[in-house]
């Protein structure tokens, strides 16, 4: 057995206890004859829903060095897959870097599971050593790893590396322009999305629902009307999934109401033949951004609710607490706060606290700190937003004792409290 399956073994079966075979998983396997092994560990591995389970699985197949006598890429890809899905990154990339001192070469397969376990740890150097290895094995413009590598150099904000890899492959498909949009896209670097996406048309590419569903958040981020109205269009041209579809409906709601038209948002809510949380986050969401329309988004959180049953969930909740707020509602935007059936997290209470600020309103502000200063007891934050309305009262003593108590660095000591004030 070699050195890494000995430590592997060490590492997830601390005591011969528990590497007994009574485990369901292992009993699957040791009772397993006289068919395709191959498929049988495939399967197993497939079926694991734990960390814990894919280790006994790869315990056996080191014990049993099915590895060795079934070296192709395909076996290890299986492993690497499965600690990637379950969110075990380091684990598949050590399964990697075993495959490769073994003299197995990556195949066009191996590279992208490899990439979005690099994504799941943001090792970009170790991204940059897979982007060497497929130059050298032929493989850095195949469709696949030229997404996988686009993405995380974007993810990673290093966009020269992005437009490299990019500028290199003289027919990129269309995966790798829909990786190039997103990227942009969710970088906030919405006009540099968009002007790819109209390179991408001019050059006679077809849009899918991946691509308009970055193309159109984008466009909601610059507000422009007229292109979303133009990007509706596209909608019906692109080719959509089950999945993409709705994703599809749900970002021109999105798009239309940070465009400021909530009209154009609701005719194509009404329209959704079933609406998803999501949906509804759009519209109370697109409320929001275009503050005053308190009765729209009361109308549609009252109606998720008592209309169509759906529970509404935190996000619901601070959008609610943000459009009160703005709307200089507080007394309001405290009620529902009280009320939330669960604990406002720091950006519930933050949106009360802005409101507070924008309003003046002491007594409010105060009570809020408190809970802040219980949720993070660290974060000065909340004391230097306390201190400013303070200030904008000419609440001067009040506005002292916060910087004194600053200054002192006992921020984490001092208890929830309420400062004694005036009405002037």
């Amino acid at each position: 057995m070699s050195m890494h399956s000995f430590r592997f073994l060490q590492l997830i079966f601390p005591c011969r206890r528990c590497f007994s075979t009574q485990n369901s998983v292992f009993r699957s396997l040791l009772d397993y004859s006289g068919n395709d092994p191959v498929a049988l560990i495939a399967t197993q591995l497939s079926n694991c829903a734990t960390v814990r389970e894919l280790n006994q699985v790869y315990a056996h197949v080191l014990t049993t060095h099915f590895l060795i006598s079934n070296p192709a890429p395909f076996n290890w890809n299986n492993i690497v897959r499965s600690y990637t899905r379950l969110e075990a990154p380091r684990n598949a990339l050590r399964i990697l870097v075993f495959m490769l001192r073994n003299g197995v070469l990556p195949d066009c397969y191996t590279l992208p599971i490899a990439l979005k376990a690099v994504c799941q740890t943001f090792d970009v150097n170790l991204g940059k050593q897979l982007h060497s290895i497929a130059i050298k094995i032929g493989l850095q413009c195949n469709e696949y790893c030229e997404t996988g590598f686009l993405s995380l150099y974007l993810k990673a904000g290093e966009f020269g590396g992005a437009r490299m890899v990019f500028d290199e492959n003289p027919d990129p498909k269309l995966g790798s322009w829909n990786a190039v949009i997103g990227g942009l896209s969710q970088a906030g670097l919405a006009r540099d999305a968009i002007s790819v996406f109209l390179n991408m048309r001019r050059r006679g590419f077809m849009p899918d629902g991946v691509t308009m569903v970055s193309v159109m958040s984008a466009c909601g981020n610059i507000g422009d009307l007229n292109l979303a109205l133009q990007l509706h269009k596209c909608v019906f041209q692109a080719e959509a999934g089950a999945r993409t579809d709705i994703l599809m409906l749900n970002s021109l709601i999105d798009m239309y109401g940070k465009c400021g038209r909530m009209d154009l948002a609701y005719k194509v809510f009404a329209m959704m033949e079933e609406q998803n949380v999501s949906s509804w986050t759009s519209m109370i969401v697109g409320a929001c951004v275009h503050g005053g329309a308190v009765q729209e988004g009361r109308f549609y959180f009252d109606m998720m609710k008592n209309v169509y049953g759906i529970t509404p969930q935190l996000q619901h909740y601070g959008c609610m607490v943000d459009l009160l707020g703005r709307a200089g509602l507080l007394e309001d935007a405290r009620r529902i706060v009280e009320e939330m059936p669960m604990k406002p997290n720091s950006v519930v209470w933050g949106c009360l606290m802005g409101a507070c600020e924008k309003y003046g309103n002491v007594d409010m502000a105060e009570w809020v700190a408190k809970h802040l200063q219980e949720l993070e007891p660290g974060n000065d934050g909340v004391y230097v937003v306390l201190s400013n309305i303070y200030a904008n009262r000419g609440l001067w003593k009040e506005v002292e004792r916060i910087r004194s108590v600053m200054k002192q660095g006992r921020l984490a000591k001092v208890p929830a409290y309420s400062l004694a004030t005036n009405s002037n």
